[in-house]
């Protein structure tokens, strides 16, 4: 099985991906956590770490060799679920393919909703455990004490705003690219309640 899911930052993609992994016992492949990995070993180009900490869109072709790379990885011969790529027209066509390359089908594409006001609350009260990568939010689900606790560089609210908007601009162009694959799936509510939507979606 092979799922991809899209939608705007902080609509609780990597969470469900997560427990889809834990479901179907492939790996989730997340850009985002494998470029922060990249950028705070120091190993990704200063240029792509700038834009980054910005909150801009990395080009391209520097993530697509990401996910070309991961995907060949034996772990990945049985199915995988992207979280958060492709995020252009660009990509999507370079993952279409690899995907033909590789002998693979992707079974669907799963769009979170999440109203843009509920993203800003989310992401802006996010904190990341340093040594765990647990995920807490001050509001909702708040560190232990004693948790060495922090921010994203790009968590800030003008940084979030800044990518919502590059977000919707590509947003449209992906639905109408995967056409019949795509399940809108409305990303509100309890973690609970959207997985269940999110299965009722997969398995339709």
């Amino acid at each position: 099985m092979i799922l991809v899911f899209i939608g705007p930052p902080g609509a609780g993609k990597g969470t469900q991906a997560r427990r889809l992994t834990e479901r179907f016992g492939i790996p989730q492949i997340a850009t985002g956590d494998m470029l922060r990995a990249r950028k705070e070993a120091g190993t990704l180009p200063a240029d792509l770490a700038a834009t980054m900490s910005a909150g801009g869109l990395l080009p391209d072709e520097a993530v697509v060799g990401l996910i070309r790379d991961r995907i060949a990885e034996p772990d990945c011969a049985k199915g995988f679920i992207l979280d958060g790529f492709p995020r252009t027209k660009g990509q999507a066509l370079a993952l279409d393919t690899m995907l033909k390359n590789s002998g693979y089908d992707l079974d669907r594409v799963l769009f979170l909703q999440v109203p843009d006001s509920l993203i800003v609350e989310r992401i802006v009260n996010r904190r990341v455990c340093v040594s765990t990568g647990e995920v807490f939010h001050l509001m909702y689900s708040p560190p232990p004490a004693g948790r060495d606790v922090r921010q994203r560089d790009d968590d800030t609210e003008e940084k979030i705003r800044r990518r919502l908007s590059e977000y919707g601009n590509t947003f449209e162009a992906l639905r109408q690219h995967y056409g019949s694959l795509v399940r809108e799936v409305d990303g509100t509510g309890s973690i609970e309640e959207v997985s269940g939507r999110i299965l009722q979606a997969v398995e339709a």
